[in-house]
């Protein structure tokens, strides 16, 4: 089967743990991988879509857990290249409270940082309808940078759509500067054929949380279609041509993780875009995935079937204001 949607960009091991408090106290840890790219193409992969993932894990043990794990998912894996001289990178998650997660990084100088255009084969975007990208990946470093400027390039000269979500990390983007960082997304948005901030997300960029007139400064820009995720109550959608409207959010009895949902929240939107669906029903698909990942622990184990969300969807019922 020829892949849907290809992205790209790092994941890293995860060390969760499994006690409440800080780490130094902290005796025992739950193995899993995330990566808000692979994250993503699971998440479209569970819902009936092909697709691919490239990226660069080091060539050791935790490397060939990221890729034995990632392709069991039905994730296509075969563009990923290893590094002998880097390591794969790794991340803890500390529950420090109920409810209350810190994340801490161990990434600097991984095997995915070390990406440059080169890494990029042509023939990856030789088959495909759509390469989605987040605003990670530029930040790892200056040959990641330039790596998504490539993907583009050749998303674009193959036909493919590009769905740009910022997936802002304000940890990682320090060495750019915030100016600059803020820049750099929105030029990248306004490459994009649809863009998907959340709401803190757009404010940061265009200085305003009234979503008509961050539409109207995307569209200045040059972005085409727009979607923002404003938390737990709606979803407001923008397309080209000006069509715009609401999406309710579903309620769900209680948050367990949010990590993750606005990858989940991706996916959904892709695969109803890919199925035909119109921006506002794709919308709809991606607000039930995000409900259903937040209900899950981990990054990935909430992303649902497409059964799950039908049925998920059947129980519940949600209006659409405009």
């Amino acid at each position: 089967m020829d892949t849907e949607v290809i992205t790209l960009g790092e994941t890293m091991v995860i060390l969760e743990a499994t006690e409440t408090g800080p780490m130094k106290y902290t005796n025992y840890f739950q193995k899993r991988h995330g990566g808000a790219e692979s994250n993503f193409a699971i998440g479209v992969t569970k819902l009936g879509h092909a697709a691919t993932w490239f990226s660069k894990v080091g060539n050791d043990e935790l490397g060939e857990y990221l890729l034995h794990a990632i392709r069991g998912e039905g994730v296509d894996t075969s563009f990923v290249t290893t590094d002998a001289a880097a390591p794969t990178g790794l991340y803890f998650k500390e529950k420090r409270r109920p409810n209350q997660n810190h994340v801490h990084y161990y990434r600097a100088g991984s095997a995915a940082s070390k990406l440059s255009p080169d890494d990029l084969p042509d023939r990856l975007f030789s088959s495909g309808n759509i390469l989605h990208i987040s605003g990670i990946t530029p930040f790892l470093s200056e040959s990641c940078d330039e790596t998504v400027d490539r993907a583009i390039d050749g998303a674009r000269e193959h036909g493919l759509m590009v769905s740009f979500d910022p997936n802002l990390r304000f940890k990682i983007m320090q060495w750019y500067g915030e100016e600059n960082a803020k820049e750099r997304i929105r030029a990248l948005a306004a490459k994009s054929d649809l863009f998907l901030p959340g709401i803190d997300e757009a404010e940061w960029l265009y200085g305003t949380r009234d979503e008509q007139k961050i539409a109207a400064r995307a569209w200045k820009d040059g972005v085409k279609d727009i979607v923002i995720k404003s938390g737990d109550s709606h979803s407001y959608y923008a397309d080209r041509y000006k069509k715009e409207g609401r999406v309710a959010s579903y309620m769900v009895d209680e948050v367990v993780d949010p990590i993750g949902a606005g990858d989940g929240f991706a996916a959904g939107v892709i695969a109803g875009l890919l199925e035909g669906e119109s921006l506002e029903e794709a919308v709809r698909l991606g607000s039930a995935v995000g409900a259903l990942v937040v209900s899950s622990p981990g990054d990935i184990e909430g992303l649902p079937t497409r059964a799950e969300v039908e049925a998920f969807k059947g129980k519940t019922t949600t209006d659409v204001s405009r």
